[in-house]
């Protein structure tokens, strides 16, 4: 591997142990912390009513509550995984902590939309900070390699949990207090972590790192941005005809094409880009970016129906979403001691084709579609995301430890980017499929066209028409056009993910172990 990173013998930290203490408290907080941000990231979604309902944003505003958070993140992962690198990932910790946490109090003076959404963008950057700094101190902290691959299903089953567990503590604080508590929630969570970062994690950086590229930094920032919004804003519309979204996406692939050629011919690369020559490490990515983009989707239409078509509660949905987070968590435990059973990349292609049995079923069952059959569906995606710890071993396996920042923050970005992708062009096929077994309604006399495109642009907009006019009919044809439209589309994101395992099976070399080092 060290012909592939010519500044990797020089580059690295010494070679400090840390007691076993010291690891396990360490991986705790980082765990800890990470299960905060996740459950921040769906928590959001169950406030978003009673915020809209007080505050009154308009529709674009509302967007930009939900999006801007993905846009700072997706920005600034590379930037700030690079400037830990070489200041101190403790430091870079303690400092997202304290943004993360500062962020969620001043909701307290939040009284406006533009408020909120300056709020979203500081949690952003808070979250750059977190994210992936915690991988790259795995990486660093457990040095033993069949340690470090337990410590990342840990990680990964924490990640589950948090996003399972964001929608139901939302619901119950928003059935006792306003919308302010899903922010402030976050604040005892952080002032903990930061405490208890600074008595456990150690502090790790590059002995030499080189100096940051400030152009790549720029580079990175504004393509990664303009990217994510660009995909974003074809979601919006769900259609290809958008021209401020077409300029955003061909600037930023020129702007993404010019950072990868910089970092490339760099011999202190922002950016390491040669961690692909690694199989191991491909894999995985393409595990993290393939599963992302098909579930995200996914698992969005499927909260969307459980609601709106099967008269779910947000709580009750937060409910029956759970045993797909039980499942993961609980194949993320295991998934180690499978793989050194088995092997790495059989646990991980068979996990994500697991999921991608479970869509396909969802699809392609006739008929009304069933709980059993929604409860078998989630079980499935929950054993695939938990294979997906592996993916991360596989990651971090496949990457020197002076590159475990570059690593990490490849891996958070594909998990980004998938989950962008998806919801922008699985979710505009979901609509425009929606839109086409819809329109044949058969409206009463002849309706307010404005009345008809209102029903027409969603599910939501549907039944809420349908309780403004009267028509119960109107409501259940928009209920079975939208579970048609989520079928389809779990079909296509089915078939996807059987796509992505037979590729990381085919790619990955055969007896790779991620217990075994690098």
């Amino acid at each position: 591997m060290s012909a592939a990173h010519p500044h990797a013998a020089t580059a690295g930290p010494p070679q400090q142990r840390y007691s076993s203490a010291r690891r396990w408290g360490t991986l705790a907080v980082l765990t800890a912390s990470l299960l905060v941000i996740t459950m921040d990231m769906t928590i959001l979604n169950i406030a978003i009513p009673d915020l809209t309902e007080e505050l009154r944003p308009g529709a674009d505003q509302v967007l930009w509550i939900v999006d801007v958070y993905s846009l700072v993140l997706a920005g600034l992962l590379v930037t700030c995984t690079a400037i830990a690198d070489r200041w101190g990932r403790k430091r870079m910790l303690m400092l997202g902590y304290t943004i993360f946490g500062g962020a969620s109090l001043l909701v307290l003076w939040a009284t406006s939309a533009e408020a909120v959404i300056a709020l979203r963008v500081l949690l952003g950057v808070g979250g750059a900070m977190i994210m992936p700094t915690t991988l790259s101190l795995i990486r660093v902290v457990f040095r033993d390699p069949r340690e470090r691959t337990v410590a990342l299903g840990i990680w990964a089953a924490a990640s589950s949990l948090g996003a399972a567990f964001g929608p139901l503590i939302g619901g119950m604080l928003l059935e006792r207090f306003s919308w302010h508590s899903a922010f402030l929630i976050n604040v005892p969570l952080m002032v903990v972590a930061l405490v208890a970062g600074l008595f456990v994690l150690p502090e790790s950086r590059l002995e030499r790192p080189g100096r940051l590229d400030p152009i790549g930094v720029v580079l990175s920032l504004a393509g990664m941005t303009l990217f994510v919004w660009s995909v974003k804003d074809f979601g919006v519309g769900a259609s290809l005809s958008n021209p401020p979204a077409w300029a955003g996406l061909l600037a930023s692939l020129a702007l993404l094409a010019w950072f990868a050629r910089r970092n490339l011919r760099s011999p202190e690369p922002l950016l390491d880009l040669r961690l692909f020559r690694s199989r191991p490490f491909s894999a995985g990515i393409i595990g993290a970016l393939g599963s992302s983009f098909a579930m995200g989707a996914a698992l969005l239409l499927l909260a969307q129906w459980m609601q709106l078509v099967d008269g779910a509660s947000p709580f009750e949905t937060g409910l029956r979403l759970f045993p797909a987070a039980i499942a993961g968590a609980t194949a993320s435990l295991l998934a180690p001691a499978l793989a050194r059973w088995t092997s790495a990349r059989a646990v991980l292609a068979t996990g994500i084709a697991s999921t991608g049995a479970g869509m396909l079923l969802l699809g392609l069952q006739p008929g009304a579609l069933s709980q059993l059959t929604v409860l078998v569906v989630l079980i499935l995606v929950g054993l695939g995301t938990g294979s997906l710890a592996i993916g991360s071993a596989l990651i971090m396996s496949g990457s020197p430890e002076e590159l475990a920042g570059n690593a990490a923050a490849l891996e958070e970005t594909s998990y980004e980017l998938g989950s962008v992708l998806g919801v922008a062009i699985l979710g505009s096929l979901a609509a425009l499929w929606y839109r086409s077994n819809i329109a044949g309604f058969a409206w009463p006399g002849t309706p307010d066209p404005a009345i008809v495109a209102d029903a027409e642009s969603s599910l939501g907009g549907a039944v809420t028409v349908a309780e403004q006019l009267g028509l119960p009919a109107l409501a259940q044809e928009a209920g079975i056009a939208f579970t048609q439209s989520m079928q389809t589309t779990s079909i296509v994101g089915g078939s996807l993910l059987l796509a992505v395992a037979l590729t990381i099976f085919l790619l990955t070399p055969k007896g790779t172990d991620v217990s075994a080092g690098h």
